[in-house]
């Protein structure tokens, strides 16, 4: 198996490091080989610095840059779009996931295209998990579609059906909510597995701004009004 990696980037100077090497790490142990893809999504901080050198030590970390912050889901978007391996991966950059746990997910591989993590005990906040559960009922009561922990910020996925499942309206908060709607639309299997969340330690999230919900209501509504090619 050969597989890309996607790691968004923002802001992520004091994680971005730990996360790169932990990637690296966990396809030399699993024999795992193919590439480390950050998307560095206009960074105002030293997270570009840190990649630039890792970059000088890593062969295989590819880095692609936003000049300005676009979010989260186009940052993912640009990192698939950029893979160039048989299988394609994301994760969350900010060490609330750990590489290794990608082997859960690839256990399935033989069976599903599309394989999604699900955090069966998050480690966010009282108001993040509110969050979550208020997103998961605005999908199934707007757009009919209902999958636990839809945003889990692990997945892997063939590489021949992104061009099925790739978002064009929901690039912010409903990227993974747009992803699973052209599955369900293609017909495309997928399938569940239980996942570690880990803490974050350091560094501080964006994806509760007033910018990012106010987004996520126009994106709702675009997916609600708007036909999924």
């Amino acid at each position: 198996m050969s597989l890309s990696i996607v790691l968004p980037c923002f802001n992520e100077e004091h994680n971005i490091r730990n996360a790169v090497r932990d990637a690296a790490i966990w396809m030399q142990t699993a024999n795992i080989d193919g590439e480390i893809i950050v998307v560095d999504d206009g960074s105002k901080d030293g997270s570009l610095v840190v990649l630039n050198k890792l970059k000088e030590e890593m062969s295989h970390l590819r880095i692609v840059r936003h000049e300005k912050n676009q979010g989260y889901g186009l940052a993912v978007r640009s990192g698939c779009d950029a893979a160039q391996m048989e299988w394609i991966a994301f994760m969350d950059s900010d060490g609330q996931f750990q590489a290794k746990d990608l082997s859960l997910l690839l256990a399935h591989a033989d069976c599903f295209p599309f394989i999604t993590g699900r955090r069966a005990h998050r480690a966010d906040s009282f108001v993040r998990n509110m969050f979550g559960k208020v997103l998961g009922a605005m999908n199934v009561l707007v757009l009919q579609l209902w999958v636990r922990d839809v945003n889990c910020g692990l997945k892997t996925f063939r590489r021949d059906i992104w061009k099925d499942i790739r978002p064009t309206r929901g690039v912010e908060k409903l990227f993974n909510t747009e992803m699973f709607l052209r599955l369900k639309h293609k017909k495309i299997p997928w399938h569940q597995v239980n996942v570690p969340h880990y803490p974050r330690r350091l560094g501080t999230p964006t994806g509760g701004s007033p910018r990012v919900i106010l987004r996520m209501f126009k994106e709702l509504w675009d997916l609600r009004t708007k036909a999924v090619d």
